[in-house]
């Protein structure tokens, strides 16, 4: 039986762990070492990208 709780990927910004288990594609997550937004781009092998800046529109 595996674990998938023990699943970490890469964080592309500081090159730290990151849990992974049980994401699906287009989630975020954020890397416990330097807090980074990550977009999850692949899910096999779980592939993870900086999340892109979310513009504010402010209801316009």
């Amino acid at each position: 039986m595996s674990n998938t709780s023990t699943a970490t990927a890469t964080c592309p910004e500081c090159e730290g762990n990151v849990p992974v288990a049980d994401v699906e594609k287009g989630e975020i997550v954020q890397c416990p070492d330097c807090g980074a937004e990550l977009e999850v781009r692949a899910t096999d092998p779980v592939a993870l990208q900086l999340a892109p800046e979310e513009e504010e529109d402010w209801g316009e």
